[in-house]
């Protein structure tokens, strides 16, 4: 058997579930995978570092606040994954952290697991294009999907596909009208051919779009959805949980060492 083939066969269910994770979301800082798998700080380093010493994932400090994991090549053929081996990009770091912060608190909530929803990330939507995404074309930051049979109570809105948008900073509101547009005419699955993207008459992809929005993104999200007049009825707003930002540079700067804790220089 091979070292990689070996690495492989040893994959319990966590670490099946964290390299998963990690891989759909481009990486995620150390706090969040604790979150996902009931970790405490301690454990999540050494989980991660013991993947790292498996060749399955590497783990740096990358930017502001705990250090970030991501998968390696091994690590994502372990998981049967086809993703390149490459760590988050780092003007992308804060938004990735928020959309890892999004699915965490909607994975977490009680009918989510319950419904058999299932997140499918901007990844895996990017991956069926196979590069084929045009200048015009607006991927969503993730899509979920609610299953419509299998369980006992399904929800109101069993069945439905919603697109998730993660705002941190607001877009013009000239952009983010033609994103919910594009998004609610959307009929075709993503790398479906392009005259089936958006077919008048077919039913919606999209039964709704979930903005999760900054307060600096909030208003401007806000006012974008008050001109589609009765498409704005399926345009839903929240705030993003308290656990989806970076530690601000001012934070980053109270908590560094004084001169005199370094000696009085």
């Amino acid at each position: 058997m091979s070292a990689a083939a070996s690495r492989t066969a040893a994959l319990g269910d966590r670490d099946r579930v964290g390299l998963v994770f990690v891989a759909e979301m481009y990486g995620v800082q150390l706090d969040q995978l604790g979150a996902l798998l009931a970790l405490s700080d301690r454990q999540a380093r050494a989980l991660a570092a013991g993947w790292s010493g498996r060749k399955l994932a590497d783990s740096a400090i990358i930017g502001p606040g705990p250090a970030w994991v991501w998968l390696t090549r091994t690590g994502l053929q372990a998981c049967g994954l086809r993703y390149p081996a490459v760590p988050p990009a780092l003007p992308r770091l804060a938004h990735i952290r928020a959309t890892a912060a999004v699915r965490l608190a909607l994975e977490a909530a009680p009918g989510f697991s319950a419904a058999g929803a299932h997140w499918r990330s901007e990844r895996r939507l990017a991956s069926r294009l196979a590069g084929r995404l045009g200048s015009r074309q607006h991927l969503p930051d993730a899509e979920v999907h609610w299953p419509d049979a299998g369980v006992a109570e399904p929800p109101a809105w069993a069945g439905e596909c919603w697109a998730i948008e993660v705002e941190l900073t607001a877009k013009t509101i000239t952009r983010t009208v033609s994103i919910m547009r594009e998004l609610l005419a959307r009929t075709g699955d993503y790398g479906c051919p392009g005259a089936e993207a958006s077919v008048p008459g077919a039913p919606a992809r999209h039964a709704r779009a979930i903005y999760l929005c900054s307060p600096a993104a909030a208003r401007t999200v806000r006012r974008a959805r008050d001109t589609l007049g009765s498409l704005a009825g399926r345009i839903e707003i929240r705030e993003l949980p308290a656990s989806a930002y970076l530690p601000s540079p001012a934070r980053l700067v109270r908590s560094a060492p004084t001169a005199s804790r370094r000696g009085g220089q």
